[in-house]
Formats: structure tokens, C-alpha cells, sequence
């Protein structure tokens, strides 16, 4: 695991300038970024790709909907204010007054009504892109395993229910859209009716009350709009909620616990730890006992599905065991908060729990550390990558260490960017390294370059492997 930077707030820029964007959107990237990291580990194993996907893509329109709504719905209450008060002053004013007061709510209810469908319209899209990253990331097995004719069969019927829903949507959008500000003219020049028949009214009267009518739509129009977005900024942070809110946590801190000298010599020390998944009863670790000391050289051996990366896991502070203490130093996580126990307890996990971002090598390297990086630094990751034999890479690379990789830039094989995860690891310079099926992808001759340089440049290393 990542132990997050300490970004520069004033005359630097900060790690998510180095991202592609605006500065405004990298701002808002850094958050979601800064929230992906502390998301809770078991909740993302239970979701899919393609509903982290989705929720990535719905963080991008809380921003701009929810400012543009809130602008629009702010700026027609002052507009509905003054078209009441100058219906008011023409003839029959409180008949168009409290019409349009009538009108206003009707408006919000429909909204409403507008907002809801919506929401369930977004879920139904949401689950299509999921589906569809689902079964292209497992084409193959589909193909070889499931009948052709039953190929598209879900697809078909996910395919009809979102039709019919967008039916749905399109039906309150035009409610929505056409019957509040356009039906309000029809019924405020109905309450103008008798003042034109009975000609009783000045002409001055009549014009002040036609256009505080004519104020009245326009103020509608810009509810609507205003509600509309705002509906949109709702339905969306329902889904991207949980990145923010992981981002804005706070870390929570215990009481000083005193410690004797012989903790100075002790890396960690796990006791009688228990951990148990939510939901359910057995549980994955039970009364497990682990003392690490300074200096220690250490292999974890164990068969598949024998709670070793859930052992890792707690020992890095990813999960909070279910019982039990686990101390770095004398102290625990609690006491030393997130950032505190990630300088001294750092985590390469799986490969299929680590990532690249589609960012420059270099940030992904010391995204660990203070960014944006000095000369040092960059120098420091550089000799360290040729160290582990990833010379040849950075040679090849245009822009060397600044090169962008991911997803969307330079491919990395997967030898590479195990590699990769152990620099970054060991880059964060923390007392113990753990280091979990690291060397899994590692053909001999790279086996034998990682193994040298974690036992080298790891203060304390503990190995998770297979037998």
C-alpha cells in the first residue's frame, strides 16, 4: 500500500498538477485519487470493475452540475421574487401572486418526480457499463464456455429495460421542461381573463401584469434548469460519495502508550490476532502470533487461500483485525494514525491489487513521498529501477523516467511492473517492507536482481511467498 505524500499547499505545485487536465480538474482528480487510496479494501473486492468505473465517471459531474444548478436555482428565487411582487402591483395580484406560488411548487414536485426517475435511469446505465466491462474482460471464458445462442440473451433484456426506462425519463423531462414555465403563461393570462373582458383595468395595469407573467417564465425556465442540474449533481454523488469522503477522513489518534526499551529492537509484534470478513462467521486469521525485530530476514510460507495476504494485510494497517493487537514499536495503529504507520510498516501487495496510474514513472515511483520531487529523489528512483534490471526499460522510453505509463501510456509487461511496485515500495523508506508475491512474474535472472536489492536496501523485509 501507497503511504500517501505530504503535497505542498503554497508556491509548488502538487502531485495532482502532474496529472493531465486543468488546474481545476486536477484538483478535483487529486481528491478522487487521494479517496481511491483509502477506500476500504474489502468493499472494493465486492464491487466489480465496471462499478468502480461508473463511479469514477459520475465523480466528473458533481463538480459542474452541482455549481451550475445551485447558480440557476439561486438566481430564479430572486426572479420568482420579483415577478410575484410586480404580479402583485398589476390587476388581480393576488390571485397572480399566489398562482404563482402554486406554480413554484408545482415545478419542484415535478422535479422531483423528475429526480427520481432519473436516478433510477443512472442505475440502470451504470449496471450496463458494468456488464459490458465485465464480459469483455472475460470474452474468452464466454466464448469458450456458453452456447452462442445465449450469447447476447442478458444483453437483450438489459438492453429493453433501459429503453423502456429512458421512455420513462424522456416522459418527466418533458413535463418538466414544457409544462412548468409554458403552462404557467397560459394559466397566468387565465387569470388575466376577466381583466381584459371587463376592460376595468388601465392599460398600465395590464402591461405591468403581463410582464410580470413574462418574469415569472423566464424565472421558471431557469428553475428548471437550475433543478434539473442539481437532480443530475445528486443522482451522481450518491455513486462518487464514497471517494470524497474517503479523501476528507480524518485520522484518528489514541493515547500515548509507554513503552520499554526492548520495543526499540522490535520491528512489530502481532498477538492473538482474529480477523473475520464482515458477513461472515469463520474466520480467515485465528489467534496468530508474529514478532519481527530489527534487521530480520523473513519468509512466510503458505498454500493458497491460507490467509496470508489477509495476514499482510493487517500488518500494513489495510484492515483492522477483529480481535488481538498488532504494535510497531511499541505502539499501535491507532495511536500512530494511517500516515504514521505507513512510514514505518509499508506493503507491496499482489499484483492483482496494484496499479499504475496513467502518470509519469517518476510519479508513480515516489507517489509515496514528498512531490513533486527533487533532483535527488528522481536520481534515487532512476539508480534503483537499473538495480532491479529495469535499465533496459528506461533506455528504451523516450522521456526516460518522466515517461508516461498506465493504461493510456507506455505498456509495461507484467515482469516490469512488478518490478515497478517493489521500487515503489522501497523507495518509501520505511523500517519494514512487506513484500507479498512480489517476485511471482520474475524470470530467474530478475528473481535473483530483486531478491539482492530488497535483501540490500530494506531495513527489515518480510517475504510473503508459496512454498
Amino acid at each position: 500500500m501507497v503511504r500517501p505524500g505530504r503535497f505542498e499547499r503554497q508556491g509548488r505545485p502538487t502531485a495532482s498538477s502532474y496529472l493531465p487536465g486543468s488546474p481545476q480538474k486536477n484538483e478535483f482528480a487529486g481528491s478522487r485519487l487521494a479517496g481511491a487510496l483509502q477506500l476500504d479494501p474489502d468493499r472494493l473486492r465486492s464491487e466489480g470493475a465496471g462499478q468502480l468505473l461508473g463511479r469514477v465517471m459520475e465523480s466528473e459531474n458533481v463538480e459542474s452540475l452541482a455549481i451550475g444548478g445551485g447558480l440557476s436555482s439561486l438566481l430564479a428565487v430572486v426572479e420568482l421574487l420579483l415577478a410575484a411582487i410586480v404580479l402583485a402591483l398589476g390587476p388581480a395580484g393576488l390571485v397572480e401572486a399566489g398562482l404563482l406560488t402554486a406554480w413554484t411548487a408545482m415545478t419542484i414536485l415535478l422535479a422531483w418526480r423528475y429526480a427520481r426517475r432519473r436516478s433510477i435511469w443512472t442505475e440502470c446505465r451504470l449496471n450496463l457499463t458494468h456488464g459490458l466491462v465485465e464480459n469483455m474482460t472475460g470474452h474468452l471464458t464466454r466464448l469458450a464456455q456458453q452456447p452462442s445462442s445465449d450469447w447476447h440473451l442478458a444483453e437483450d433484456q438489459a438492453l429493453e429495460n433501459y429503453l423502456h426506462l429512458s421512455r420513462d425519463l424522456d416522459r418527466e423531462t418533458a413535463r418538466l421542461v414544457a409544462l412548468a414555465p409554458r403552462g404557467w403563461m397560459i394559466a397566468a393570462l387565465a387569470g388575466l381573463a376577466p381583466a381584459f373582458v371587463g376592460a376595468q383595468q388601465a392599460a398600465g395595469g395590464l402591461a405591468i401584469a403581463l410582464g410580470g407573467a413574462l418574469l415569472g417564465q423566464l424565472a421558471l425556465n431557469r428553475l428548471v434548469l437550475g433543478l434539473s442540474q442539481l437532480a443530475g449533481a445528486a443522482v451522481s454523488w450518491k455513486k462518487a460519495a464514497p471517494l470524497f469522503h474517503a479523501a476528507a477522513r480524518g485520522q484518528e489518534y489514541g493515547a500515548l502508550v509507554m513503552t520499554n526499551a526492548g520495543h526499540a529492537r522490535i520491528a512489530l509484534d502481532a498477538q492473538d490476532v482474529v480477523l473475520r470478513h464482515a458477513g461472515r462467521d469463520d474466520p480467515v486469521l485465528q489467534k496468530v502470533n508474529l514478532r519481527i525485530f530489527v534487521g530480520d530476514r523473513l519468509l512466510l510460507e503458505g498454500q493458497s487461500g491460507g490467509g496470508k495476504s489477509s495476514l499482510v494485510s493487517v500488518l500494513a494497517g489495510l484492515r483492522k483485525q477483529t480481535s488481538g493487537s498488532v504494535m510497531a514499536c511499541g505502539l499501535d495503529c491507532q495511536t500512530l494514525g494511517a500516515r504514521g504507520w505507513r512510514r514505518r510498516v509499508v506493503a507491496a501487495p499482489q499484483y492483482q491489487d496494484n496499479h499504475l496510474m496513467a502518470a509519469s514513472l517518476a510519479f508513480n515511483l515516489l507517489m509515496g513521498r514528498s512531490w513533486p520531487p527533487s533532483t535527488r529523489d528522481l536520481a534515487e528512483a532512476e539508480a534503483l529501477c537499473r538495480e532491479l534490471g529495469l535499465g533496459p526499460l528506461l533506455d528504451r522510453m523516450p522521456a526516460g523516467i518522466q515517461q508516461i505509463v498506465g493504461d493510456t501510456g507506455w505498456q509495461l509487461s507484467q515482469g516490469e511492473r512488478g518490478r515497478v511496485f517493489l521500487a515503489r515500495a522501497l523507495l518509501q523508506r520505511a523500517e519494514l517492507v512487506i513484500l507479498d508475491e512480489s517476485f511471482a512474474a520474475l524470470d530467474p535472472e530478475s528473481l535473483q536482481q530483486a531478491v539482492t536489492c530488497a535483501y540490500r536496501r530494506a531495513g527489515t523485509l518480510l517475504v510473503v511467498a508459496h512454498p
